[in-house]
């Protein structure tokens, strides 16, 4: 199976447009022409884990957190930014990352926390929004007696049209108004004499145009309008918030136990301690779950009046906000609350990454020693 054939999967689980801007995921390093028999799952890649990968003559790496974060200038052996990558690249060994995408995906980490915790019908807490590609708005302000004009001009030419298949046709919203402006010495105005100052009953028109057809729908506008200079706006678009994004809230099937809680997620991460800030009595009605390091979701979990926060790390700062707000928070150290989530994805690529072998690193590890 071709690097590329295997890409485009992981892309599919874990879509790189869910991403963080500040992120850097999807593939890092490797020919997507080459043929990929061995696939390794870490969270991170350490040197252990690459001499791991080495011995299994594994051929891609899928590390959750990005070895490369930066712009590199320089890939060198044994020292530099990127030693390890320089290794892989020297192993023809490929690098795949998804790391926050895979938080925001819908089934991605987040979720699976959420499910542990028993959060039913969980909710992003920071849901996330992407740009219309499709279709931006268009603005523009016309004499109210040629309006009729102008905007048949502008669905002519493309624009207007809501639904699919053209289920809504010439759809516009147009509010009344006053437009000013004062004629200079070389204006030729529509309306007015050089030197004047007008003051004009116009129509503020507005309608959806497709991206692709902006050039025909602004000339077929500027041709059909009245005025010497034209004013007009094309606003980009934002998708709604759908149902991906960083974090996860929402109501427990029924109250639950905060100590009871708190055994049961020990149990399902096999791990003796974990850091506790707040209440450690009383029951969980809503909570709310972040892999990894979620401080900026503390207003989010506040204002959504969750009782209890499961997540990786926490600043001091943000604990103490957790705790004034009176909300449990339970620490299970960074890494450990992103593990957690590799057996299912092994499980998943295996099924769809026919004659690959997937294998799970026995060298990824958290770096915290806890006693």
């Amino acid at each position: 199976m071709k690097l590329q054939e295997i890409t485009q999967i992981l892309d599919q689980i874990a879509p790189p447009e869910l991403a963080e801007s500040w992120d850097n995921v999807g593939l890092l390093v490797g020919d997507p022409q080459q043929q990929i028999k061995k696939v390794l799952l870490t969270i991170d890649l350490t040197a252990e884990v690459l001499a791991e990968a080495q011995a299994k003559k594994t051929d891609l790496i899928f590390a959750y957190h990005p070895p490369i974060w930066e712009p590199l200038k320089k890939i060198i052996a044994g020292r530099g930014p990127a030693p390890l990558t320089h290794q892989a690249i020297r192993s023809n060994i490929a690098i795949y990352s998804p790391h926050t995408a895979l938080d925001s995906v819908k089934g991605g980490i987040n979720d699976l926390l959420a499910e542990i915790v028993g959060i039913q019908n969980p909710q992003p807490l920071q849901p996330v929004e992407s740009a219309d590609p499709a279709n931006c708005k268009l603005v523009v302000f016309i004499p109210t007696a040629d309006v009729e004009k102008v905007s048949e001009a502008i669905f002519a030419a493309g624009a207007g049209n809501i639904g699919e298949a053209g289920k809504y046709s010439k759809c516009s919203f147009r509010t009344p108004g006053t437009g000013t402006f004062q004629c200079g010495p070389y204006s030729r105005p529509a309306i007015g004499k050089p030197g004047s100052f007008e003051q004009v009953e116009e129509i503020k028109f507005e309608t959806i145009v497709p991206v692709a057809k902006i050039p025909a729908v602004v000339k077929a506008m500027l041709a059909a309008h009245p005025y010497e200079e034209v004013a007009y706006d094309l606003i980009p678009l934002r998708n709604a918030p759908t149902e991906t994004g960083i974090g996860r809230f929402g109501d427990l099937a029924k109250p639950v136990a905060i100590p009871a809680l708190i055994e049961k997620i020990k149990k399902t991460f096999q791990v003796k301690v974990v850091g506790i800030i707040g209440p450690q009595k009383g029951r969980v009605k809503r909570a709310a779950v972040g892999a990894g390091s979620c401080g900026t979701l503390l207003r989010s979990v506040i204002n959504n009046n969750c009782d209890f926060f499961l997540t990786g790390e926490l600043k001091h700062h943000h604990a103490l906000e957790l705790q004034a707000a009176g909300i449990t928070a339970v620490c299970l150290s960074h890494s450990v609350s992103e593990r957690i989530i590799l057996p299912r994805l092994a499980q998943r690529l295996q099924r769809q990454c026919k004659g690959i072998q997937v294998y799970l690193s026995r060298k990824d590890r958290d770096p915290f020693v806890w006693q």
